[in-house]
This record gives structure tokens, sequence and C-alpha cells, in this order.
């Protein structure tokens, strides 16, 4: 059988201003997580502040994502999330980093491969399951995504 892909959740993060970095490898940018949420099939929480994306901007126009998080689901369960992913650095994307400008989400390649850690038996099903998700950008510094399970 095929591999497909079945919606999970969705989440949104909303960030800090970017501290630029610079370095060798490109330019390294961090974007701290301030707050989020996530909803979904059997989800619904609390993206905490002290997350990050530790991006590194190459001279091909590409985002490579480093992104760590802390979720606090509704009952109590705490998630590590964590992935890499690809950000197409296009006109739309430098609109939402010039002006704030949401974009949608076929307006640039924006895609992720999250992983997940927790120690609740409840959500054990997220630490041995194949993810993968796309992205956009909304007003106020905010990114959402919608994640879906490899089947």
């Amino acid at each position: 059988m095929p591999a497909e892909l079945a919606y999970a959740f969705s989440y949104t993060g909303r960030l800090k201003e970017p501290l630029t970095i610079g370095g060798p490898y490109g330019n390294r940018t961090v974007f701290e997580v301030i707050d989020g949420k996530v909803d979904g099939l059997g989800l619904g929480g609390e993206v905490r502040s002290g997350g990050a994306d530790w991006m590194l901007i190459g001279a091909d126009g590409w985002a490579r994502l480093d992104v760590r998080a802390q979720i606090t689901l509704s009952d109590g369960a705490a998630i590590y999330a964590y992935y890499h992913g690809f950000l197409e650095i296009n006109e739309a994307v430098q609109a939402w980093l010039a002006r704030d400008e949401m974009t949608s989400y076929g307006d640039h390649y924006f895609r992720t491969s999250p992983r997940f850690e927790t120690g609740h038996p409840d959500y054990q099903w997220l630490t041995h399951t194949l993810f993968v998700g796309e992205g956009h950008f909304l007003p106020n510094r905010t990114v959402e995504y919608r994640v879906f399970k490899v089947t």
C-alpha cells in the first residue's frame, strides 16, 4: 500500500523580532517563540515560550530551518517538538519580513519534518509517527503550520 498523508493538527507560533547573527555558513538568524497554539485531532494546547528557529539563510535564497519548541497540552501533557525544514526566501517571504504581510500556503515552498518526544502514555503515538508540515506567515510576526502524518 502506498504512503498517504492524513491531517493531524495545526499550530501557530508568535515570534520575536529576529536576532541576526551572520556567520561563515550563511546568515544565521534566530526567531525566538513568544507563544502559540496547537489544535487538531486529539491535541489541543499551548506552545510555550523559550523555543526558537535557528534559521540559516544561504546565498542560494533558501533558509534551512532548525526549530525546537515546548508544548503543554490542555490535559497537562508536556511535548518536546523539533524539526528541520526548508523555506524559499522569495518575494512573499520578503514582504512578510519587511511589512508583516500575510502569505498563503502556496506562496512559497515552506516544508518541515517535525518529530516529537513525550513521556505521557496517551501521546506515545507522536514519538513513532512520521510527520510532514507546511507553513505560511500571518500578521503580528506569526507562523502557522498544517501538520500531516504519513500513513
